[in-house]
């Protein structure tokens, strides 16, 4: 089959990369939530060879994620598993270190909240969780660019849309995770650093 392509995964990866090297130096299994493409997977499994890189998207999306995958020919990167945050069980015994990007405003609300109830039960102490995507603080926009992407979320589904960062803090806390660094990105995205 053809690969699934994102452009903007094309042009974040390295921003993304040059912080979360860090971020999980002492992790072992990063789980990506809502893998999209395999791209994110492939790249960051590539130039993160300590660490074994476990995508995950819905059922309908493992394909294209594995084709990226079987391409990519990594020891540190198995098959992509299918994952929906709102199902009961996930595929996963615990999580010491979990990546996202780009999903928070995708998700409906309540699956923002399972989300955040799943890294309730599955992370383990110390647990580090990075969350890339755009957010308001206050209820305010960063950039304009950002309203108008908004704006185009809820046309499509008025449940989506970017989220206040407050309230996934809020989430957060309720979890048991805290925050320990909020990082600018380019294209007003930010990059949320939380340990358990």
């Amino acid at each position: 089959m053809n690969k699934p392509f994102s452009q903007s995964c094309e042009n974040n990866k390295q921003p993304i990369l040059q912080r979360i090297q860090t971020v999980f130096q002492q992790s072992q299994t990063v789980w990506e939530i809502g893998s999209g493409t395999g791209q994110h997977a492939c790249y960051f499994a590539e130039n993160l060879p300590h660490l074994t890189w476990q995508a995950t998207d819905r059922a309908e999306n493992i394909a294209g994620i594995d084709s990226w995958i079987d391409h990519a020919t990594l020891a540190n990167l198995p098959k992509g598993l299918a994952l929906n945050v709102a199902d009961q069980q996930w595929p996963c015994q615990h999580i010491d270190a979990l990546f996202t990007a780009n999903t928070l405003h995708i998700m409906h609300i309540d699956e923002v909240g399972c989300f955040f109830n799943g890294l309730k039960n599955y992370l383990t102490d110390k647990a580090k969780v990075c969350i890339y995507g755009p957010f308001n603080y206050q209820g305010q926009y960063t950039s304009q660019s950002n309203q108008q992407f908004d704006q185009w979320l809820k046309a499509r589904d008025p449940a989506s849309g970017i989220r206040d960062f407050e309230a996934i803090e809020r989430l957060a806390n309720n979890a048991g995770i805290f925050i320990n660094n909020d990082f600018a990105m380019p294209a007003n995205n930010r990059l949320l650093v939380f340990q358990k």
